[in-house]
């Protein structure tokens, strides 16, 4: 097998191993599932990941990747502060069946258990507050915002959005997804000095 082929194979089994976790949940998830959806052998899992917990780690690691770069995306571009954060609050609502947050709630709660989980998590969500942050900072300074404090406005904008991205995504029609934005826009509008319809 060459470098790019095992590269490809690589991508496809972390690709199927996210689709698995979604289905059965982190600590449901086998090797053995993982191999069968992708049409491998176990023995090929095993040659990329040699343990179970490391393929989840990766896998779980590849999933927080994806979304980084769509994080990226927005933060990198040349758009104004106010377009920035419609578009990453537009980013972290669940949409669908919400399968990606189904996978986060399930990797903070393996992450009490797996230190190497527990890193990745962590590295995400300090990757939104902080992009959050830097968004929210760039908006108080062309005085687009209000805001005293970007950090702490950036942690309790999170906080909100973890609580209801839960409710929503776990469980059935508790809250809707308008009310979800509706939600978040009054509670983002409230911490940077702006109307909720601004953020529509």
């Amino acid at each position: 097998m060459t470098r790019r082929a095992a590269e490809i194979r690589l991508d496809a089994l972390l690709r199927t191993a996210c689709d698995v976790i979604v289905e059965r949940g982190l600590a449901n998830t086998r090797t053995a599932d993982v191999a069968q959806a992708a049409g491998v052998s176990q023995a090929l899992v095993f040659y990329h990941f040699a343990t179970k917990e490391r393929l989840l780690a990766q896998a779980f690691a590849y999933a927080v990747e994806q979304d980084l770069a769509r994080l990226d995306v927005v933060t990198r571009s040349s758009a104004p502060p106010l377009t920035k954060l419609r578009r990453i609050l537009k980013l972290y609502t669940p949409a669908g069946r919400a399968t990606s947050w189904s996978m986060w709630i399930d990797g903070w709660s393996e992450s009490l258990r797996t230190p190497e989980l527990e890193k990745v998590s962590r590295r995400l969500d300090l990757r939104w507050r902080q992009d959050l942050a830097a968004v929210i900072s760039a908006g108080v300074t062309d005085g687009t915002f209000q805001c005293a404090d970007p950090e702490g406005a950036a942690w309790r904008i999170s906080a909100v959005m973890d609580g209801l991205a839960v409710q929503l995504a776990v469980h059935d029609r508790v809250i809707s997804r308008r009310q979800f934005g509706e939600w978040v826009r009054l509670v983002t509008s409230r911490e940077l000095g702006l109307a909720p319809t601004d953020l529509d």
